[in-house]
C-alpha cells in the first residue's frame, strides 16, 4: 500500500469575509489536518468587499468572484474546480448558496442552522438527496472527543435505560440592544429577514438541540417553549426555555439565551438514565464526568484512562494539553474529508465517519419552528 498523501481537496468559500469571524474559523479548521487546500471564493455580499477578502487571502483574482452563481458556474467547468464548497453566510442565504453547488455535483459544508425556514429545509434536504454530493452541517461541538466519548457510553448502555436529558447554552453578547450601534453579527442576527424566525434559538438553541440528540441518540416527538424577547424593540427572541418529550418517555429541558449575564459560550449537557448520569460543559471539553449510580464521581479526561476509540479518533494531542473549538471544528472538516475521497473513489463512506448532515439541519430547523409556534400559543404542546 502507498503512503503517498491524497491530494488536498479543492476548497471554495461563500462569505466569511475580512469582518466575519466564522469564516476565518472555517479556513483555520480546514487546514489543521491538511485535508483541504482553499482555492476560490465569493467572499462576500458586495463585490469591492469580495475582490478585498479574496486578496488579502491569496487567492488567484481569476477565482475571486463577486458573487455565488458565477462562482458555482465557473468552478464547476474548471478542470482543477472546487470540489467542496463551505458556505458561511447569514442564516437566509444557506438555501440558494447550497442549491447552486450541489445542482453541480460540488460537495457542501455549511454552517448552521440548516435554512432560515423549515419549508426551505425541506427543499433543501431533497437537492441534497438528488444531488448525490457529501452534505456536512457544522454543528461543531459533535466533534469534541468528550462528546463522542458520552455518545458511545450512552449508546452501550452504561447510563441505563434514559430517563432525564438537561441541556443549555447561556450567552450574554446580547444582553443590550449592540445591533442599534452597527455591530455587524448582532445585526443580521436579530434581522428576522436573514435569520429566520427564531433568534436565540435559532443561533444557540440549535446547537444544544442537536448536541442533546447526538449524545443520546433520542427523536424529539414534542415540546412546550416559552420565548422572550428581553431587550425591548428586538424582533427575535433572545432567550427560550423549553420543554422537551423525547421518544420512549424520556424527558428534557432545554435552556438558551444571549442576555444571561455572566455566561461567554456556557453550553451544558446533563444526561441520566436508571443506572447513570453523565454531565458535561463547552467551557471545559476535556472533562466528562460519569456518575455510576451509588458509587463516587468519575472523571473522565481527554487522551486518559478509560477514553475510549470513539473519542481517540478525535484527539490530536497528548493528555492534559487543551484541546478546543478550533480542534473540534477542524473534527468535523476531517470526517467531511474522508467522506468525500470515498465518494470520488466510488466507495461507500466508512461507518465510523460521523457528522451532523442534511436531516439533522431539518430537525434543527423543525426544533426552531416548533418553538416559535408554541410561544406564540403561551406555551402550548407542539408536535414535531
Amino acid at each position: 500500500m502507498s503512503d503517498e498523501r491524497p491530494p488536498r481537496i479543492r476548497l471554495g468559500m461563500v462569505g466569511g469575509g475580512n469582518e466575519a469571524f466564522i469564516g476565518a474559523v472555517h479556513r483555520i479548521a480546514s487546514r489543521i489536518d491538511d485535508n483541504f487546500e482553499l482555492v476560490a471564493g465569493a467572499l462576500s455580499s458586495t463585490a469591492e468587499r469580495a475582490r478585498a477578502s479574496g486578496r488579502a487571502l491569496g487567492l488567484d483574482p481569476a477565482r475571486s468572484y463577486d458573487d455565488y452563481i458565477a462562482m458555482a458556474r465557473r468552478e464547476a467547468r474548471l478542470k482543477d474546480g472546487i470540489e467542496a464548497v463551505a458556505i458561511v453566510t447569514p442564516n437566509h442565504l444557506h438555501a440558494p448558496v447550497a442549491r447552486e453547488f450541489l445542482r453541480r455535483g460540488i460537495h457542501v459544508i455549511c454552517d448552521k442552522p440548516l435554512t432560515a425556514t423549515l419549508p426551505e429545509a425541506r427543499k433543501l434536504a431533497k437537492a441534497a438527496a438528488e444531488s448525490g454530493a457529501v452534505f456536512v452541517l457544522t454543528h461543531n461541538y459533535t466533534a469534541y472527543p468528550m462528546i463522542r466519548q458520552a455518545r458511545a457510553m450512552v449508546a452501550r448502555g452504561a447510563l441505563g435505560g434514559l430517563r432525564v436529558v438537561q441541556v443549555e447554552y447561556a450567552q450574554d453578547w446580547l444582553a443590550t440592544a449592540i445591533e442599534a450601534s452597527g455591530q455587524k453579527q448582532a445585526g443580521w442576527r436579530t434581522d428576522p429577514e436573514r435569520t429566520g424566525a427564531g433568534g436565540s434559538t435559532g443561533d444557540i438553541g440549535t446547537h444544544a438541540f442537536n448536541i442533546a440528540g447526538f449524545v443520546t441518540g433520542l427523536r424529539l416527538e414534542s415540546l412546550a417553549a416559552d420565548l422572550q424577547s428581553f431587550v425591548p424593540g428586538r424582533r427575535v427572541d433572545d432567550n427560550g426555555n423549553v420543554l422537551l418529550r423525547y421518544e420512549g418517555g424520556v424527558r428534557g429541558m432545554l435552556w438558551c439565551s444571549q442576555v444571561a449575564t455572566g455566561n461567554e459560550n456556557s453550553l451544558r449537557l446533563r444526561v441520566y438514565g436508571e443506572t447513570g448520569g453523565l454531565e458535561w460543559s463547552q467551557e471545559d471539553p476535556n472533562y466528562l464526568w460519569y456518575t455510576p449510580l451509588g458509587e463516587p464521581k468519575r472523571l473522565l479526561t481527554r487522551g486518559g484512562a478509560g477514553a475510549g476509540p470513539e473519542a481517540a479518533r478525535m484527539t490530536r494531542v497528548p493528555a492534559g494539553h487543551p484541546e478546543g473549538y478550533l480542534e473540534c471544528f477542524a473534527g468535523l472538516y476531517a470526517e467531511a474529508a474522508r467522506a468525500i475521497r470515498a465518494r470520488q473513489a466510488g466507495l461507500p463512506v466508512p461507518e465510523d465517519v460521523l457528522f451532523p448532515g442534511i436531516e439533522d439541519g431539518v430537525a434543527g430547523v423543525a426544533f426552531v419552528d416548533a418553538c416559535v409556534r408554541s410561544s406564540a400559543r403561551n406555551g402550548a404542546w407542539v408536535a414535531l
